[in-house]
């Protein structure tokens, strides 16, 4: 018999369970219906808002039910979990609701602030090790500690009862919705969320196709039912840290596959413009797997017209420092940021010649770095340029080509431009 045929089943029955269980503990977040969005893409959309949850992500919901469901015998030990991110502010705030002691193991470089959230929800019934530089090397770590001391491991996505908690969340949004519900868009790293609400959906409202969204550089649950088999990733992007998994689990696989009509993929810069758009445009604050399934709205606009979405802003702990990189993916992305390496002659007024000859009224230098050479009649200099418009890069290239301005266009040059961003 396989691992994923001995799991307990996941079911409707056990869903409204959990809700009962979660109710004082997580909080009922508002389902909004939201105008801008609805205009925007001629479609009653609306947003279910697990940004503002007591974390500030949906996670606390499968973290405090998987935690209720132990044994004395399990809880005596203390648990253990380990993550970098949402999954361990959801186990300590369980952990200080049951006043149980938790060790959550976290990587080295995590960010402080996180690290800090961390220990704000646990009070004192937590304590983080920081261990090894990647989230890898602090599973190993935790699992080692968890037979060392013989407690129990809080695992973050592929486990029925934390799938059931994550399930609430559906459970929530039918309860609460005026209208059937033609499309269910949502966010997909391990799959825990999509298992949990896709299983409550595929029952209760069968007629709903439920759209999965991952990052573009992190399609493990894509490339798995493409496959038909669990794929692991080799390498993926991490800038979606809440959907950038190489593996998604075994149960949460199997369910994905019955109950998800498909799952697309996003380009990060995308989503990155879609946190920028949520922030500036309505005030809302979505992590980069927040803002996933309103990024996917876009690519779905011809099929959605007309038609009643749901999309489920799953969380919000976005770091502030992150934010000049936002911005500059975004940038990258709308074709508003552009970067060369640019010969210029070694002598007086030769940048001052750029300025007035090259660059167009609303082009920008937004980056120069040049270090004079001794011996050479031209030296490199490496410079980055905002326009107002991705239709301005044509003509800056035409007036440098004529100018005979020796450059070379680096955006489209990975093995350099990740040094860049």
């Amino acid at each position: 018999m396989s691992q994923v045929e001995t799991l307990p089943t996941v079911s409707v029955q056990n869903i409204r369970k959990a809700a009962y269980i979660l109710k004082g503990v997580a909080t009922r977040t508002p389902l909004s219906s939201n105008a801008q969005l609805s205009e925007e893409f001629n479609a009653n959309i609306s947003l279910k808002r697990e940004d503002l949850q007591i974390v500030r992500s949906y996670k606390i919901r499968g973290a405090f039910h998987k935690i209720q469901s132990l044994s004395e015998e399990e809880l005596k030990n203390g648990i253990v979990c380990a993550s970098a991110g949402n999954h361990a502010q959801g186990v300590a705030f369980a952990c200080s609701e049951k006043k149980m002691h938790g060790t959550i193991f976290m990587p080295i470089p995590t960010p402080e602030q996180k690290v800090k959230q961390v220990k704000m929800f646990g009070n004192e019934f937590v304590d983080v090790v920081l261990h090894g530089d990647t989230f890898d090397d602090s599973f190993y770590e935790a699992m080692k500690f968890c037979t060392e001391q013989d407690a129990t491991f809080i695992p973050p996505f592929d486990d029925p009862k934390i799938i059931e908690g994550q399930g609430t969340v559906g459970l929530e949004i039918l309860e609460d919705s005026d209208a059937p519900i033609d499309y269910l868009i949502l966010p997909v790293g391990g799959g825990g969320l999509a298992s949990g609400v896709g299983t409550y959906f595929k029952e209760i409202s069968p007629h709903t196709k439920i759209i999965g969204v991952e990052p573009e550089g992190a399609p493990a649950m894509k490339r798995s039912l493409e496959a038909g088999k669990i794929v692991t990733l080799n390498e993926i992007n991490k800038f979606v840290d809440g959907a950038a998994v190489k593996r998604v689990g075994d149960h949460t696989f199997e369910i994905c596959r019955n109950v998800l009509d498909r799952v697309i993929t996003i380009p990060e810069g995308k989503v990155c413009s879609t946190i920028l758009k949520l922030y500036n445009e309505q005030a809302i604050v979505a992590e980069p797997a927040g803002a996933l399934s309103v990024a996917a709205l876009d690519l779905l606009q011809d099929e959605i017209r007309g038609c009643n979405v749901t999309c489920i802003l799953s969380g919000s702990n976005n770091d502030i420092i992150r934010t000049a990189e936002i911005k500059e993916r975004s940038m990258l992305y709308e074709g508003l940021k552009h970067y060369f390496i640019i010969e210029f002659p070694q002598r007086a007024g030769a940048l001052r010649g750029f300025l007035n000859n090259v660059l167009g009224e609303t082009d920008d230098i937004a980056h120069f770095e040049y270090s004079k050479k001794t011996n050479r009649e031209q030296g490199p200099a490496l410079v980055g340029i905002e326009l107002k418009s991705r239709d301005d890069l044509e003509p800056l290239m035409q007036r440098m080509e004529a100018g005979n301005i020796r450059f070379e266009y680096i955006n489209n040059q990975p093995s350099l431009f990740r040094f860049l961003i």
